[in-house]
């Protein structure tokens, strides 16, 4: 491997990891640099779900104090993140690339107007707590089963295609809980560590040989730098901030897929 392949594949695995530990939809940089060096596309969403899990595990550490209090929830998520990504990883090694990559934009839009009427929902769903009688940050059976079988929707997505995952994650939780964006983003880098672990297991047990491990490694190395600068400056950005970064890096995504 030519020495400007290792510099840019590790850049991109260092913007990725930082990316993903702040809003999510890192693969947008990391997926298109395998291709453009040539790799297939499956071996570049193997190879890239594989190499990320690092950035993940160091986005998730940084975000750790932001994960207190919501166990309440997350067990009943992190089961829906684990069987939505084997659900997801089986579509990938099973099905025609051209299948699911026809329902990404439209989960991406919907994701993002989720993400852009965010503030809104919660004010609603805040003032019919309250109407109720019932505190503010009080999560209904209703509600639960909502964000339980969204996350499990997005497991499938993030195990087939992980690209924008985080984006989808806080785009759910965004319009059922009330939650601040901080915390929502320490529970998304947590779920989407559950699913690329998932997923890169699966790869590496079934593909082996279809996996581009130097690839991997690489950008490996580069997410788990990248994820705990990203962990670290990230918790710095107002919430209108971050929500604009989402927004910016999900339209940007969107481009690519459609072209």
């Amino acid at each position: 491997m030519p020495v400007s392949e290792i510099l840019v594949i590790l850049l991109a695995g260092l913007g990725a990891g930082a990316i993903n530990a702040v809003v999510g939809s890192g693969t947008l940089i990391t997926f298109p640099t395998l291709v453009a060096f040539g790799y297939p596309p499956v071996v570049a969403t193997m190879s890239n779900a594989v190499g990320l899990v690092a950035g993940s595990v160091s986005g998730t550490w940084g975000y750790r104090r932001e994960l207190r209090g919501q166990w309440h929830r997350l067990r009943w998520q992190l089961p829906a993140s684990f069987f939505g990504a084997l659900g997801g990883a089986w579509l990938l090694l099973h099905l025609p690339e051209t299948v699911f990559a026809a329902v990404v934009p439209v989960l991406l839009i919907g994701a993002l107007i989720l993400v852009v009427a965010q503030p809104r929902i919660q004010a609603w769903a805040k003032r019919r707590s309250e109407a109720a009688g019932k505190a503010a940050n009080h999560i209904s059976r209703t509600r639960m089963a909502l964000v339980t079988g969204g996350t499990l929707l997005v497991g499938i997505y993030g195990g087939y295609f992980t690209a924008a995952q985080g984006i989808l994650l806080i785009g759910v939780m965004g319009a059922l809980l009330p939650e601040t964006m901080q915390r929502m983003n320490a529970a998304k880098n947590l779920l989407s560590l559950v699913v690329n672990v998932v997923a890169a297991v699966t790869y590496t047990i079934f593909r082996f040989d279809d996996i581009s491990w130097q690839a991997a490694g690489l950008i490996a190395v580069g997410s788990l730098i990248g994820g705990a600068v990203g962990a670290r400056y990230g918790r710095r950005l107002s919430p209108a901030a971050l929500r604009g970064a989402i927004v910016v890096l999900g339209l940007i995504g969107l481009w690519r897929l459609l072209v």
